[in-house]
C-alpha cells in the first residue's frame, strides 16, 4: 500500500468515527405530550371574568380569592376540582383533541354543570397551564372565566 492510499483510509476511519461518534447527539429527544404535561396539580396564578382581571396570586387588590382553587390532573383519569369557595368535586378528566379538556362525572354536582365542565386549553408547559372554562361560571355571575393556573 502507497502512503497515498494509506492517509485516505486513515481519513475514511477518522471520518467514520466522528460519524458514529455524533450520532447520540441527533437522537431524537423526549419530548413530553401534552397529556403528559397536564399530570399535575394546578393552583390559581391569574384569573378573569369575562377578561377582567379579578384575582392575581399574592395580589393584594383581588376582587375574588382564588386561594383555594385547585385541578388536580396528576392521577389520569382521575380528577379533583376544588373551586374558588373551597368546594371539591371528584370526577374523572380527558383529553378531546389537544385543546378540549373535559372534567365529567363530577360528584356532587357543580351547579348548573350535569356534572360535566370544559375548558379550551390555551397554552400548557411544564410550569403553566391556560384554560378557558367553555361555559359560564353561575359562581361567578355567568361569566366566561380564564385560568392561568401553574402547579405548586
Amino acid at each position: 500500500m502507497n502512503l497515498k492510499a494509506l492517509s485516505r483510509c486513515r481519513k475514511s476511519y477518522v471520518l467514520t468515527f466522528l460519524l458514529i461518534m455524533s450520532l447520540p447527539a441527533c437522537s431524537p429527544q423526549n419530548v413530553e405530550s401534552r397529556s403528559d404535561k397536564l399530570k399535575r396539580v394546578w393552583t390559581a396564578q391569574t384569573v378573569k371574568e369575562n377578561s377582567s382581571l379579578v384575582y392575581t396570586k399574592g395580589g393584594a387588590g383581588n376582587i375574588r380569592n382564588y386561594d383555594s382553587f385547585r385541578l388536580d390532573l396528576s392521577s389520569p383519569p382521575a380528577v379533583s376540582f376544588t373551586d374558588y369557595e373551597g368546594s371539591t368535586f371528584t370526577g374523572q378528566y380527558q383529553l378531546q383533541t389537544d385543546t378540549r379538556l373535559v372534567l365529567k362525572g363530577l360528584s356532587p354536582i357543580p351547579t348548573s354543570t350535569s356534572g360535566t365542565i370544559e375548558f379550551t386549553i390555551n397554552a400548557v408547559n411544564d410550569n403553566q397551564l391556560d384554560l378557558t372554562r367553555t361555559t359560564s361560571s353561575p359562581k361567578t355571575g355567568g361569566s366566561t372565566n380564564q385560568y392561568v393556573l401553574t402547579n405548586p
